[in-house]
Parts: structure tokens; C-alpha cells; sequence
């Protein structure tokens, strides 16, 4: 049981890091990016080309970089542009986006499923009473952690992070009070954008990468999203890890239904407390 709570949480952790991106571009775009999945994948690919010459923390500052400056294009020509059309105009928009980065991963990388190496100083176990896990995961729910705990700390005590919380409250009256509203989206975009890289390519050595690795991990990170509360970080964080125990434990027990189990759960909530487990 240890065993599977621990799963539990490196999904949970992988969840909750592609996740937050999501709210932090909702909260000032108030736009649902379904691109944001092909945001993963494409970090998962450009941290596979950089591992062959990097390694592992090469190749995770180099999908970081890559993605961020793919952030601004999208903001800057999608996003901004878009801001005041019909929401739908958006989402399908994204969805297109979504289309031909996996069109541009699959003409580059070609069809095939890759595989990233676990680095050799990662690759061990750890001993846990009678059983044993792999380092590696726990390196990745350790990158959770720290992403949670900087994410934290950034939006509560830095001027930017101030700035975005009041922005994704009223971004009216916090333009009115001399906030530049824009470059603060394009950071934000920017930032939720580099936090799907950084998923992508730490989930890497767990999955075959192929170019529709975004699509399912798409639907449950939209559902952590739901079900902590739009725009909502602890709720993210408290969702993701929920539906990362439950995503693992359903596939152990009842792997017949396992897919429906988050759903049902997102549904629950929306029933019964439609702003989600936690609004603030």
C-alpha cells in the first residue's frame, strides 16, 4: 500500500506541475488553453533532443527556455489578440494550436514511440521495508514540492506575484492602478507555459513519448483544474494530489473503471460545491 500511495503522489506531483500552468494562464487570460497539452509533449521531445548532449538538468532548462519563449509567441499572438472575441473562438483556436504541434513533433521526431533514459545516478531504488522504489520518482515528486513551495513564496511575497493575484482577481482596477496588465500576462503565459515543459520532460523517463502523449493528461489536468477551483493554486495542488491517489489506486483495484473515477469525482464536486474543493 505504501507502494501505491507513493505512485500515488508522483502523479499526483506530474498533475499538479502541468496543472498550476493552466490556472495561472486562466486566471489572467481567462482563457482555456487546450494547447496546453502540446505544450507537454513538446517539452518532453525538446528534453529528449537536449538529454543526447546535456543530460537530464541540461535538458530540463533547455525545454524551460524553449517553452517560455513559445509562451510569449502564444500570448502575444494568440491570446492578446483574441481577448476580446466569443471564448469559443479561443478554445477552438488553441485546439488547432494543439493539432499542429503535434503535425511539427511528428514531422521532426516521426511516429515512432521514444524512449529518455533514466540518468544512471537517478536509476537505483530505495529501500522501504520489504519493498523497494525508484529514486527517480521520488526526484519527481521532490520537483513537485519545490514548484508548489517557489510558486508559494513568489506569489505572496514578490511585487510580480502580488501583481498577478490582484490581477486575476480584477485586472481592471489593477491596470487602473498603474499595473501593465499585458507584459504581466505575457510573463504569466510565459511562466504556465514553462511549467508544462518542465513536466513534460521530468515525466519523460516514466512514459513513451509520442506525439499524442498531451491529449490524456490534457483531460485530467483539466479536471484538477475543476475540481480545486478556477484560478484556485492550493486547490490545484490539493485536486491533483486526490486525483493522483485515485488515478493510481483505481488502475491497481479497478482497472475496469479506473478512466471514469476522476470524472465522477469532478462531477461530485460540481454538484455539490461548484467553486471547487477550495476557493482561495
Amino acid at each position: 500500500m505504501l507502494i501505491q500511495i507513493l505512485n500515488g503522489l508522483v502523479y499526483g506531483g506530474l498533475l499538479y506541475i502541468l496543472s498550476v500552468g493552466l490556472v495561472l494562464i486562466f486566471g489572467l487570460r481567462r482563457v482555456v488553453n487546450f494547447a496546453h497539452g502540446a505544450l507537454f509533449m513538446v517539452g518532453a521531445y525538446v528534453g529528449y533532443a537536449a538529454n543526447m548532449v546535456l543530460g537530464l538538468w541540461g535538458a530540463v532548462a533547455a525545454s524551460v527556455l524553449v517553452l517560455s519563449v513559445l509562451g510569449v509567441a502564444l500570448d502575444r499572438l494568440v491570446f492578446r489578440p483574441l481577448q476580446k472575441e466569443d471564448p469559443m473562438v479561443t478554445v477552438l483556436v488553441t485546439f488547432g494550436i494543439l493539432l499542429v504541434l503535434e503535425d511539427v513533433v511528428r514531422t521532426i521526431w516521426g511516429r515512432d514511440l521514444l524512449s529518455f533514459p533514466t540518468p544512471p545516478a537517478l536509476s537505483g531504488t530505495i529501500a522501504l521495508g520489504d519493498a523497494s522504489f525508484p529514486v527517480y520518482r521520488l526526484l519527481v515528486v521532490a520537483v513537485a514540492v519545490l514548484v508548489a513551495a517557489g510558486l508559494s513564496w513568489w506569489l505572496r511575497t514578490s511585487r510580480a506575484g502580488l501583481h498577478v493575484r490582484a490581477s486575476s482577481v480584477d485586472p481592471l482596477t489593477t491596470g487602473m492602478q498603474g499595473v501593465d496588465t499585458e507584459r504581466l500576462s505575457a510573463l504569466v503565459v510565459a511562466l504556465g507555459s514553462a511549467l508544462a515543459g518542465l513536466s513534460g520532460v521530468i515525466a519523460a523517463p516514466l512514459v513513451a513519448l509520442s506525439p499524442s502523449m498531451g491529449s490524456s493528461i490534457l483531460i485530467e489536468s483539466f479536471i484538477v483544474v475543476v475540481t480545486g477551483g478556477l484560478g484556485s493554486f492550493t486547490g490545484a495542488f490539493v485536486a491533483a494530489l486526490v486525483i493522483g491517489q485515485l488515478h493510481n489506486l483505481g488502475v491497481v483495484y479497478v482497472p475496469h473503471i479506473a478512466s471514469m473515477i476522476p470524472l465522477i469525482l469532478m462531477v461530485a464536486v460540481l454538484i455539490w460545491r461548484p467553486n471547487g474543493i477550495v476557493r482561495t
